[in-house]
């Protein structure tokens, strides 16, 4: 099994959304927010490469969005970054055998579809893979609540559908993936999936937007974004308890700098996380 990094398009938000209640005087320590209050996000994904699998976990935003949109939020390339950084390690989307979806909220979504032109629909790309999102999620995702409809793509939700290729994981399903087994989340959004990878270094949790970057390891720190703050910093505590002690790791889909970090605690008791290379390699 191998494990590659595959950076998809970034992006640019307003940080005060990205840390919820925590005032700027605290967040601005950990990162710069430029003239519009805006602060750097990656939209990263993770590639697992098995004998006979080429198996993506999450697609980042993509390049989908019209200029206008694309302005609004951060988007700082309108070339599909996904697509160029997979040809980077010999592959297309045609190659991607399975896509794991944590969630279907754009920004780890909208890789799936095709960049934006003047003309003709957006097209839904790795046409050969299978499609994999939890069940109880995507029946939120159909029918969201007026707080977070916007962050999905209900014609993306169809294309998924009509492909004929989207498998819906009960919360009560073994994974049938190798190495790898799902458990669920509701405080970002119903039903996130996360996905467990065991690696000869120990776990790594791919752990999207329950904790999207290494300053949202402190307990009490959550996104504005977040449908169930309180419930998010349970669940939050419950993953790393367990993985501490399991010399396991974090894959951050959002933080510009750290791509892993293994879970720790320092001399306070409080929870931080230490940067590591072994478990995946850069594309």
């Amino acid at each position: 099994m191998k494990l590659t990094i595959i950076e998809g398009n970034s992006q640019r938000l307003d940080g005060g959304a990205m840390f919820g209640n925590a005032p700027k005087a605290l967040w601005s320590r950990w990162i710069t927010a430029d003239d519009q209050n805006r602060i750097p996000m990656a939209c990263r994904c993770l590639l697992m490469q098995t004998d006979d699998k080429n198996i993506l976990f999450e697609t980042g935003i993509g390049a989908f969005f019209e200029p206008e949109l694309a302005k609004r939020y951060g988007i700082e390339s309108s070339d599909h970054e996904l697509l160029k950084n997979l040809a980077r390690v010999g592959l297309s989307h045609q190659d991607i055998d399975i896509v794991v979806l944590s969630h279907l909220h754009f920004d780890h979504a909208g890789g799936l579809l095709s960049q934006w032109q003047n003309e003709g629909e957006l097209e839904l790309l790795f046409p050969n893979a299978e499609f994999i999102v939890g069940k109880r999620h995507y029946e939120h995702a159909v029918a969201p609540h007026f707080r977070d409809r916007a962050s999905f793509l209900p014609s993306l939700n169809q294309q998924l559908v009509d492909s004929g290729r989207l498998t819906l994981i009960d919360e009560q399903q073994t994974s049938h993936l190798p190495n790898v087994e799902f458990f669920f989340s509701d405080g970002h959004t119903p039903g996130l999936m996360l996905s467990e990878i065991t690696t000869e270094h120990g776990p790594l949790v791919f752990c999207s937007d329950l904790i999207p970057g290494q300053f949202w390891v402190h307990l009490p720190i959550c996104m504005g974004y977040d449908r169930f703050p309180e419930k998010l910093i349970d669940e939050k505590q419950v993953l790393l308890e367990r993985l501490l002690p399991e010399g396991g790791a974090l894959f951050f889909t959002h933080d510009v700098e750290m791509p892993v970090g293994k879970v720790a605690k320092n001399e306070k008791g409080k929870f931080e996380v230490a940067r590591s290379n072994s478990y995946t390699v850069n594309s």
